[in-house]
């Protein structure tokens, strides 16, 4: 199986962000994200197990850069150029405009994904 960028389903938009995957290819959802400078998944994330995403990430930085923030108490930031593995249990702030591919197991990022998209719903009410 192959797919152009552009032929993902668009999962989420909103202003300068736009999120697209195609879920359950052999269980991964694969994905292709660009979000901009002061995304704070923070305030999405409330009211999931520790107030962050449960789901892993593995994926790649096209450009830009990212702040994750772990439940643990570390940080760590990942930019353009570097590979990277998220395990459960971080929230994520956007540091400068990004663009990547992400590879996520379709369970767990669907659970996440559908409670990020309430909470912005709730939001904009």
């Amino acid at each position: 199986m192959k797919i152009r960028k552009e032929d993902l389903s668009v999962i989420m938009e909103a202003p300068g962000s736009i999120m697209r995957a195609i879920p359950d290819c052999g269980g991964i959802t694969m994905g292709f994200n660009e979000l901009p400078k002061g995304t704070d998944f923070t305030p999405l994330l409330k009211g999931l197990n520790n107030n962050s995403c449960h789901s892993p990430h593995w994926g790649y930085v096209l450009e830009g850069k990212i702040l994750l923030k772990y439940d643990n108490g570390q940080d760590e930031t990942v930019s353009t150029g570097e590979f990277y593995y998220w395990p459960a249990g971080h929230t994520a702030i956007v540091l400068e405009n990004i663009k990547f591919i992400e590879f996520s197991p379709t369970k767990e990022y669907t659970e996440v994904i559908t409670h990020v998209g309430q909470k912005m719903a709730e939001m904009k009410a």
